[in-house]
């Protein structure tokens, strides 16, 4: 018999439990029969939270968006200045990379667009349209970061020119954690603050109109 939670504790546990099925195994190498028998649910249960598993898949990159998002507001929050704030910033990116590498792989390992087992890819309309919505919720996600960092950017320079620049130290600590899981290579997500800002801040000290 499965245990009886309250609804909100139960869609958190079903959430977490998809969160590490599709970082392993992506969203078209899993059914919803599987991710409920993972989470110890009946299937009926699974589709009492989640109309669809691209519902489900939708709301869970929403959901670990916010927690990214809301580990680099709260570091860039305390910080002491511009410099320590772009430190801050890229620190507890890392350290979100490092603690929950399974939602990181599901942001930006491209899981949404997984293979099939036996290789191929999917075609038709149920891999274009997941694929759309899949890249744009992760597009939300890096564009509300870089809306983010753009208001830190202490340069006199015009609106679009911060949000280009903040862009572009997104994707400075994305490429960098994608090297860094992909490598295995461990490492203090500080000390890795602290080189990709130093890299970052020079670069910005010289930005102009």
């Amino acid at each position: 018999m499965v245990a009886r939670l309250p609804a909100v504790r139960r869609r958190r546990q079903l959430l977490d439990v998809a969160l590490d099925v599709f970082a392993e195994r992506g969203f078209y190498g899993v059914s919803m029969s599987e991710l409920a028998e993972a989470a110890g649910v009946t299937k009926p249960v699974l589709y009492q939270h989640f109309g669809s598993k691209r519902d489900l898949y939708l709301e869970l990159l929403d959901d670990v968006g916010d927690r990214l998002m809301d580990e680099i507001t709260k570091a860039t929050a305390s910080a002491g200045g511009p410099r320590q704030q772009v430190e801050a910033g890229f620190a507890a990116y890392f350290r979100f990379v490092t603690n929950q590498p399974a939602a990181f792989r599901l942001l930006f390992g491209g899981t949404g667009r997984s293979p099939k087992p036996d290789g191929t890819r999917l075609r038709g309309a149920d891999s274009s349209e997941g694929d759309r919505d899949f890249a744009a919720a992760v597009r939300k996600v890096e564009d509300a970061i870089a809306e983010a960092i753009a208001v830190l950017i202490d340069a006199d320079i015009d609106e679009d020119h911060r949000r280009l620049l903040a862009h572009g130290l997104v994707g400075l600590a994305e490429g960098t954690s994608r090297h860094w899981v992909r490598t295995a290579e461990g490492g203090d997500p500080d000390l890795l603050g602290r080189r990709l800002a130093d890299l970052a801040w020079a670069g910005l000290r010289s930005v102009h109109r």
